[in-house]
This record gives C-alpha cells, structure tokens and sequence, in this order.
C-alpha cells in the first residue's frame, strides 16, 4: 500500500489544506483504534508548539480519541523529544505531538510515538494509514465507554529535571552567559528555565509566540539573530532550537554557527574518551560532512550513514547497538537519554565539554575542517526525473568527475516538491560545477 499521509517524519502539511480537523479527528481515530490493546484504560498524551493552528488539530484529534474509547491528557506546548519522554513516565499507550518542526507557522503535522517513546514503525503507520481512509470502517466506543480529556499544568518541570539529569550531578553552568533562541516555538518556557536552574546567566530571544511568528527569522533555520545577540551581549555561547526542539545548532562566542557535524564530533570524542560510547562510532545521514567521517576515522570510529531523516539514523542506531547519531542539520539522538532527537539534551551535553575543558566554545566546537559542501534544490514533480534513464547516465558522468575521494548526493525532498542536489569534494570550483550541471540535467528533464 502505498503511504498517502505519512512522509518520513510523521504526517506533515498545510493547515486547513492537508491538514484539516477531518484528518486529525480520523487520525486520533484510526490511532486510537491500532493501540487499544487489552482491556485496561487506555491513555494518550498530546503535545504541540505554538502555531495558531494547533488548538484546531488538538481538539479534532481529542475527539477521535475520546471516540474510540481513549482517554487524553493535555499537555500544551511542549518539546517533542518532552512529548517522547512523557510517552513513557506517564505510561500511555501512544504520544502525539502536534508540529511541523522547522515549517513556517501556515504548516502543521502530526508525529506518533508508542508506549517506548519512539516514533511509530513503517508497519503500523500503515495499518493507520488504511483506517484513516473514509471507507474503512472506524468502531466507535459505546456511550458508556467514551474517553475523557483533562488537561495537565507543569509537566514542562518534569521534563526539565529530566534533561538536567544527563549532566553530572556536580556540574553547573555558574558564570556561563548563555543566549538560547526558541525559534518562537515548543521550547520557549523549557530552555530558557534549565539553563537558569543550572546557573547560567540566560538572555532568551525567540521566546514570545503569537501563534504566527514560529520559526520566523529565529531559530537553528535562521541565526542570523542569534549571532547577532551573541555578539552584542558578549555571551560564552547560543543555542539555536528549531520549532518543536528536536534539533539544535550552536553559535560560538565569536558568532559563527556550529552545525550537527561538529556537534556530533565533539559528543562522539568526548564519550569515547569517558568510554561511553556503545560502539566505536557514530551514526549520521548521507549529507554528513566528508570531514566528519575522516576526523572520526583519524580517532579510530566509524561513521555509518543512513539515507535522510531521523528515523532513519535511529533505526540503523537500535539494530546496531550504537548510542549517539545524528543529522547535520542538528537532530542528535543520545540514546542513553532519550529516544528521538533532543536539542536542549545535544546543547547540556557540548556544554558539559565546555565546563570540563575550560575553553571557548569556538575551540571546542572545531573538531575538523569540512570538504566544501555545496547544497541545492530544484523545483520538480517529486523525483520523476530520476527515473530517466539518460538523466541518471549523465549523473553517473558528473559522479566520476568528483572521483573517489568527493561524493554526490541526489535526492527528492520528503517534504517538498523539490530534488535536492548535494556535492562535496576537496575542490570547491570543481563541486559547484558538479552541482550546477546536475541541475541542469535534472531540470531539462522535469
């Protein structure tokens, strides 16, 4: 069957377009129907970020619950990886987080996680997928059975004490001046707040949403404000979240971005020192920096790569038994800790390196020099151009000229109408000649 609703991170879209409250109500449905297993009351969580549009989807998909005999707990604005961890402590049968991550506020989506905290497998979002279309039928709950909903103040303080327990119980951030940027989004009460508690002195931007403003020029998509405050508060380091604070960058106290790519290298060498890692190595995507793959092989790991997308690295991560991954783009998963990507948990642990090493964060956070790495996108129906046979020869062409030591990325966006172009290689002319050709093929043929 193939999938009409689920892209690679849950079910994402317009607001009122895809995402409509008939979706989320026979979503909450079609959910509640896959996990009402055995004959105790069964629990939901919901969570979301700040989007105008999140009330409409969260009383749609509480309906569809309460519907099918579910009961629901309210969580309101809250991280997903919160959403993930509260999946488990608070023992419900499924998690949902109401977010389109690093979208603009018109975008939605909806994210399941299980009883384990992780997000759903490709099997069950199918067997979703089949009863949330119209004709299959939907077994409502008897009059007597229907759920109910109440909604819980505070949960963001346990969420809080949870990610200040990856830290060593000596550790604190005294004399740390730290400017956090909440993308307007999930994590805007909840990061700001660990850090203060851990003693750092926080400036927090990006942390007053309208229901509009989510993503709009802040956060780890757009840190042009974040190095900007850095700068002028002369702070020790930012912390760029995005949306729904899966991800994080970090800006160094010079001002200039760290991405995923060193962030993983700083975590990966500082546990591998500590003896920490699970496995010698790490797990990251196909658009991990060449860089990156030759510092850790310089430290004796391994990098394994994975196609695009968290799921993905965490797959390979539980069937491999390795316990820290990654995406350039700032998902990091610290499977000790938790069990989806967690920006604020990937920003306690770099800074844990900081306070041990006592240096500056633009030391600590150069691990390597990245291969230049050129990334760029087409506008196309889907990836119907990859499947010409003359298009694909002439990529195989372009592919040789890098050689052995560059690589060639193509790829269609799960959640755009684009293909995505990425080259890198020592020669910089070379791979944005490379990139440029290949767009050029692929848009001849679109």
């Amino acid at each position: 069957m193939s999938r009409k609703f689920f892209g690679t991170d849950g079910i994402r879209g317009r607001a009122n377009g895809k995402i409509t409250p008939e979706l989320a109500l026979r979503v909450g449905q079609a959910a509640g129907m896959v996990f009402h297993r055995g004959e105790h009351r069964h629990r939901v969580v919901i969570g979301k970020d700040t989007r105008l549009s999140g009330y409409m989807i969260e009383n749609a998909l509480t309906a569809g619950f309460l519907s099918v005999g579910m009961d629901v707990l309210l969580l309101g604005p809250m991280p997903t990886p919160a959403i993930a961890m509260l999946s488990r402590s608070m023992r419900a049968d499924l998690g949902v987080m109401i977010s389109a991550s690093h979208n603009p506020y018109e975008d939605n989506g909806i994210k399941l996680f299980g009883p384990d905290g992780y997000k759903l497998s490709d099997e069950i979002e199918t067997e979703i997928e089949r009863l949330i279309d119209p004709s299959a039928a939907i077994r409502l709950s008897g009059s007597r059975d229907i759920g109910r909903a109440r909604r819980l103040e505070g949960v963001h303080a346990r969420y809080i004490e949870f990610a200040k327990r990856t830290l060593p119980r000596a550790l604190d951030l005294d004399g740390m001046r730290i400017v956090v940027d909440c993308a307007n989004g999930a994590g805007y009460r909840v990061a700001p707040e660990a850090l203060w508690e851990l003693g750092a002195e926080v400036i927090a931007i990006g942390a007053e949403p309208d229901g509009f403003n989510i993503n709009r020029d802040v956060g780890s998509t757009a840190p042009n404000a974040l190095q900007q405050k850095v700068r002028e508060m002369r702070a020790d380091i930012g912390i760029a979240l995005d949306g729904d604070a899966d991800r994080v960058l970090i800006i160094d106290e010079k001002g200039h971005v760290v991405d995923g790519d060193q962030l993983m290298a700083v975590i990966a060498e500082s546990w591998h020192q500590d003896g920490r890692l699970a496995k010698p190595g790490i797990v990251a995507t196909i658009m991990s920096n060449l860089g990156l793959e030759r510092h850790l092989g310089s430290l004796g790991l391994a990098l394994a790569r994975t196609a695009v997308g968290d799921r993905y690295v965490l797959e390979h991560m539980r069937e491999h038994g390795f316990n820290v991954g990654g995406e350039q783009s700032g998902h990091i998963i610290l499977s000790d800790y938790s069990t989806t990507g967690d920006g604020l948990i990937a920003a306690l642990q770099v800074l844990a390196v900081v306070r041990r090493e006592g240096r500056a964060v633009s030391e600590i956070c150069h691990r390597f020099e990245p291969l230049p790495q050129i990334l760029k996108n087409v506008q196309t129906r889907g990836g119907q151009p990859l499947k010409d046979q003359a298009v694909n020869r002439a990529i195989d062409q372009l592919r040789a000229q890098l050689g052995a030591a560059g690589r060639l990325v193509i790829r269609p966006s799960g959640t755009e109408p684009v293909i995505r172009v990425m080259a890198e290689g020592d020669d910089r002319d070379l791979v944005e000649k490379v990139v440029d050709d290949v767009i050029d093929v692929i848009s001849k043929a679109a």
